[in-house]
């Protein structure tokens, strides 16, 4: 159990991408402390930088020196396995971005952390997250209205991951491109009844396998469900040196548009915008504001949570900022 004055000990399974931008993340706040980076490779073979590696094998050994761990695995399949697994020992947040199948992973996440007394926020980053709270917030103020949500351009880590689960996928970047004219109506209030497909486009760039099967990998990548199916996928596959030269960034962002009427016919129009610079370091402080807020959901007082699982829109404001709520009271209200 944390004690009041001490840091938060915070502990991160999984260093890939994410796993790294929470790891630097974590180090950087004043009342977070890093304890351990939980991971299936040999730990000998880890570079980290500010906290010791450990076998995934060996997490249990950590119950009571962990206030809550974050889970940076994929959400193709890594998370769906995680996720119960560390909820059954630690308090936990994860990224899990396959929107289609956060009410199951919800519902199993509940059921684990109920019978361990354990807390865990699931979905958070920026969408599902920031953006789901827009969008919560825009819809309650103008319940008459339309929201439109569009992502890109820019590079999406759980599609891309998905790709390099594939047989015969060296290495993979995935592109999600917003469809300009559609982007162009919802601002106008004229979004109507746009499918997924009208929406957004998918740009992958494939590094396939020596002897690989190029039209299988394509067959299996535009007709995943729920990740390419739904939309226009182009697939063009390109050297390991074009892939680390032409595609190292990893930019994202996108729009939440709500436009609707007031009670007295008004039009109003509510626009939020994110310009990512680097998605995973952007998910990654997330994810660590979270990993600050179910500390302190799960630690006790007035506010103390019901173990089981959680969203973005269970969570007070106040307890993603290390700063105390009467600060925030004098400088933001």
């Amino acid at each position: 159990m944390q004690e009041s004055n001490s840091p938060i000990r915070v502990a991160i399974n999984g260093y890939g991408n994410l796993g790294r931008a929470v790891e630097a993340a974590v180090h950087a706040a004043p009342d977070l402390e890093l304890v351990a980076i939980f991971t299936r490779r040999d730990p000998q073979s880890l570079q980290t930088l500010f906290a010791p590696a450990v076998h995934v094998d060996q997490a249990a050994d950590y119950v009571g020196k962990v206030d809550v761990c974050a889970l940076c695995g994929g959400s193709a399949t890594d998370l769906q396995t995680q996720g119960p697994q560390f909820a059954a020992l630690f308090n936990t947040v994860d990224s899990f971005d396959n929107h289609a199948l956060i009410p199951q992973y919800f519902e199993t996440m509940n059921e684990v952390c109920t019978q361990n007394s354990t807390v865990s926020v699931i979905s958070t980053g920026w969408d599902p997250g920031l953006f789901s709270l827009q969008r919560l917030i825009a819809q309650a103020v103008l319940p008459q209205g339309q929201t439109t949500t569009f992502w890109g351009r820019g590079v999406s880590q759980g599609h891309s991951d998905a790709i390099r689960r594939i047989d015969g996928v060296e290495g993979a970047i995935q592109y999600t491109v917003p469809v300009q004219s559609a982007k162009a109506r919802a601002l106008e209030g004229e979004a109507g009844d746009l499918s997924a497909r009208q929406k957004h486009r998918r740009e992958c760039f494939v590094v396939a396998a020596e002897g690989a099967d190029r039209d299988r990998i394509r067959e299996q990548i535009v007709t995943m469900p729920n990740y390419f199916e739904p939309y226009d996928t182009t697939v063009e596959f390109i050297s390991a040196e074009e892939l680390a030269r032409d595609h190292a960034q990893m930019p994202h962002g996108g729009d939440v548009i709500r436009a609707g009427t007031t009670a007295q016919g008004a039009h109003q129009s509510i626009h939020f915008n994110l310009a990512l610079g680097s998605n995973p370091q952007f998910t990654g402080a997330m994810v660590t504001a979270t990993c600050r807020a179910v500390a302190r959901l799960a630690a006790g007082g007035e506010l103390r949570a019901l173990a089981g699982a959680y969203t973005v829109f269970d969570i007070p404001p106040t307890l993603y900022c290390a700063q105390p709520p009467a600060d925030l009271r004098r400088d933001l209200l």
